[in-house]
């Protein structure tokens, strides 16, 4: 049997701020004993009022809130499950998600009122709950009932979360996180990036991505840390809280870490306390990196994926200064293959990525045919490609759809965009392979230049000569206003492929 580790953390540092409530103006610090019972008392009413059983589906359409993680740990208490939808998609987009699972209850609040109620009209015959309604059957209720412990037998394998794929590559695919892979990864982020529970972490990443979810949430959790609760992005907002709150830790994209550099406050606000600051989602440009080490701030590539933690690496402050853009090594219970035409790869020869342990996910909900895909003989084959040093040391080099072979050589977008990124006229790079007669695929690189510097592909060209082999230099060069965004804040590629991919 599981522990119910909200539960257990309570009793161990009850007076511990758990969570900081930022959102909507406020500043409410909850301690750990405090979320606890507050959390037994949301289960009781989920069971009681809504008929929330072991192994039922609620689904959540909302955007970041307190009452968002004491759903998220309700659920854990009562072996239901969680289904995080994303508030971005599109009343036809969410249907397509919300049938397959057949939830018992979905949950919304005043920013996805009008969502829900367009899929009511639509035809969905679901029972809902207001977030910020009123009455027995709104979150209100609950303060009625007990807040002694739910004893419910929990096993490794239960679900505990279906947490959505990008939908990159097509419809997003259900990713079944289960109680046992959540405290896997807990365990591999607090053993592996030294957490302690003197940790304070801006939780500004959405809480529908796994990157919101399991990133530092749930690690922090378990080693009885605090999550500051913010409504979303704001770069003003994370100077502030750095300065005031005493933030420790941050998790970000790449975009994201942009937005900093680029804010007024970034030259002088006071950085010294922050020590783990993780970019994912992407690869993090070089330039970025150096940014921050010159102000002293270690940050550091992460690598994930929903299916699988998401923290699968780990690398020292020091290391990832001399390694620039490696992700480092495999974290405690991690396992990875390089595999390229079924055999293993050696140092520093690029191939897909293959990872194992009991962070991994628990399939794909509905979907076997796709689990299998994704699955080999136990391992998670992940679509991205990377190579290993000598040193056991590891890079992300693209995904294995990105790729582009160029007149028989590969060519690693990843790898031109670092170099892109260099150029001090570029804010943003993506580049793309598109058709080509002699070399049956070239580069192109779409750009959203620098305020205040010259559009100049010329120029843009021959910095990339000076750095890249010829055959890797984008063959054209066009400029955007901006790169379309997946939902996690990825750049989407098969977007970028589809407006600016023809000849």
């Amino acid at each position: 049997m599981y522990c119910d580790w909200l539960g257990r953390r309570a009793a161990l540092t009850p007076e511990k701020v758990a969570l900081l409530d930022r959102t909507g103006g406020r500043r409410i610090p909850i301690t750990y004993r405090d979320w606890d019972r507050q959390v037994n008392r949301t289960a009781r009413w989920l069971r009681e009022v809504h008929r929330i059983r072991r192994g039922d589906r609620v689904a959540i359409l909302a955007n970041n809130s307190v009452a968002y993680l004491d759903l998220l740990f309700a659920c854990g208490k009562l072996g239901a499950i969680l289904q995080t939808l994303n508030w971005r998609l599109t009343p036809a987009e969410l249907y397509a998600l919300l049938v397959p699972a057949l939830p018992t209850l979905l949950v919304h609040n005043a920013t996805t009122r009008e969502q829900v109620r367009t899929l009511a009209s639509s035809g969905l015959v679901l029972p809902v709950m207001d977030l910020d309604g009123a009455g027995e059957h709104s979150l209100q209720g609950r303060e009625s009932y007990s807040d002694a412990p739910i004893h419910e037998e929990i096993r490794p394998e239960d679900p505990w979360i279906i947490c959505y794929t990008g939908g990159s590559t097509g419809v997003p695919k259900g990713a079944v996180l289960t109680h046992g892979s959540v405290v896997a990864n807990a365990v591999n982020t607090v053993a592996g990036w030294g957490m302690t529970q003197d940790d304070v972490a801006i939780l500004n990443a959405p809480l529908f991505h796994v990157g919101g979810l399991n990133v530092l949430t749930t690690p922090l959790v378990l080693v009885g840390g605090t999550s500051i609760v913010c409504d979303g992005f704001d770069p003003g907002q994370v100077f502030e809280l750095i300065q005031s709150e005493g933030v420790t830790a941050f998790f970000g994209v790449p975009t994201m870490f942009l937005a900093l550099l680029q804010h007024p406050r970034w030259s002088s606000a006071d950085l010294s306390q922050v020590r783990l600051v993780i970019s994912g989602g992407a690869p993090c440009p070089e330039a970025i990196l150096q940014a921050f080490w010159e102000r002293g701030v270690g940050l550091r590539t992460g690598y994930g994926l929903t299916e699988a933690g998401p923290n699968n690496f780990g690398i020292s402050p020091e290391l990832a200064r001399e390694k620039p853009g490696s992700v480092g090594f495999p974290l405690f219970l991690v396992e990875t293959r390089l595999v390229a035409d079924g055999r293993e790869c050696g140092d520093d020869e690029v191939g897909e990525l293959w990872i194992r342990g009991p962070h991994v996910f628990g399939g794909y909900w509905g979907c076997p045919d796709e689990t299998a895909k994704a699955m080999e003989g136990g391992w998670l084959r992940t679509g991205d490609l990377a190579r290993r040093d000598r040193e056991g040391c590891y890079w992300i080099v693209g995904r294995i759809k990105d790729l582009i072979i160029s007149g028989g050589e590969n060519v690693y977008p990843a790898e031109v965009e670092g170099v892109l990124m260099d150029h001090p006229s570029v804010a943003e790079a993506a580049v793309i392979g598109v058709p080509d007669e002699r070399w049956g695929e070239v580069g192109r690189a779409l750009i959203v230049p620098r305020e205040g510097h010259p559009q100049d592909a010329e120029a843009l060209l021959a910095f990339c000569r000076e750095r890249l082999a010829r055959y890797k230099v984008p063959k054209e060069i066009r400029w955007l206003d901006a790169l379309p965004r997946t939902a996690a804040g990825k750049i989407d590629k098969p977007a970028l492929r589809r407006d600016h991919g023809a000849r």
